[in-house]
């Protein structure tokens, strides 16, 4: 285990570990890339499999937004199918399509034939973590990774789906089979974390980002002893850890049961329920909707205070902290201006 940097003024770690920040914090799931021009023209020159891959183009492009937009937290330019990739599994990014799996996992024969990550093929990341670290100064960075479902969902549907018809029909039809390849998942998860975190990393964030297609039954009986068991294994590291998902407000109370010291939540779920919803001492992040940054200024910036006030509502229902963000991804059609003057707001509230 690396020796961690201490970042005490840090606004992001404050609100993440239940300290009063000196301002509300606020970064961008998606912030590294996706709307920046020059991300657009890093990424002209390189596939995203190139980018992910390339411990320069990983340390340049997480810092863009940092530079940009003045956010507190810069987020590890990644994507969740990189540890797969590592750990040999053919797929590949295409653009405006998602991952693609060459050979999708059906049957228990596919989940035995998977292999665990291979160290070597992500000495990328733990080499731009290390870049990174010194680059930041005092911006805290967060590395993050899939949680065992959305790359379970991915991997048997063979790239994305809106019903997971297949994934749930082996996750109902066939358990054993299901939580075998979750136990590997869940392992490989662990396995890229702890790259992250030895090479220095502030923080965590488990994407599970398609949980909200399940039931509450479903997700506690086929996926929270898994996604329990990751932040158990990274426990130890004592660094804040953040467990998201998408459409996930039936799910709220179950995942932040998971271990996690942040839960994220999205634009369908006020901060002030979902404190309640999840009834722990536990920090919220979120959760401006995406879209609201394409209807132009003055809707931004009522959203925007609106999300501080819920904010205040919910750590006065007991959340521990609250960290600005939106409620899902920046979408790629975003003016980075708007960005750079909504972090100057929250950073004014």
């Amino acid at each position: 285990m690396s020796t961690r940097r201490q970042l005490p003024e840090a606004p992001y770690l404050a609100a993440a570990t239940g300290r009063k920040p000196s301002r509300i914090p606020v970064w961008f799931m998606r912030q590294a890339g996706r709307s920046l021009p020059e991300y657009r023209e890093l990424r002209a020159k390189n596939t995203m499999m190139q980018a992910c891959f390339d411990p320069a183009l990983i340390s340049e492009i997480t810092l863009q937004p940092v530079r940009r937009h003045g956010v507190d937290a810069a987020i590890l330019f990644s994507d969740i199918v990189v540890p797969m990739r590592a750990a040999g599994i053919g797929l590949d990014i295409v653009p405006d399509v998602g991952p693609v799996i060459d050979n999708p996992v059906r049957t228990a024969a596919d989940v035995a034939a998977l292999k665990g990550l291979e160290l070597q093929r992500v000495s990328a990341v733990s080499d731009a973590v290390s870049m990174l670290v010194g680059d930041l100064g005092e911006v805290p960075l967060i590395g993050f990774a899939g949680a065992p479902f959305t790359l379970a969902s991915y991997l048997v549907e063979g790239g994305p789906s809106k019903l997971h018809e297949r994934t749930k029909a082996m996750m109902f039809a066939d358990p054993s089979t299901w939580h075998a390849l979750m136990g590997l998942l869940t392992d490989l998860t662990i396995a890229f974390l702890k790259v992250q975190l030895d090479a220095g990393v502030d923080a965590i964030q488990v994407f599970d980002s398609w949980a909200g297609t399940l039931s509450l039954a479903d997700y506690r009986t086929h996926v929270l002893p898994h996604s329990s068991r990751v932040f158990a294994a990274l426990a130890d590291y004592r660094v804040p850890m953040t467990h998201f998902g998408v459409g996930t407000a039936e799910l709220l109370g179950a995942m932040g049961e998971a271990g996690a010291t942040v839960v994220g939540v999205d634009w369908r779920t006020s901060l002030a329920d979902a404190a309640l919803r999840v009834g722990q001492k536990l920090a919220l992040q979120g959760n401006l909707d995406p879209v609201v940054l394409l209807a132009g200024w003055p809707v931004v910036e009522r959203a925007a205070r609106a999300v501080v006030d819920d904010g205040r509502l919910a750590v006065d229902a007991g959340a521990a902290g609250h960290i600005f963000n939106l409620g899902h991804g920046v979408l790629p059609s975003t003016d980075p201006g708007i960005l750079t003057d909504l972090v100057a707001l929250v950073h004014s509230l």
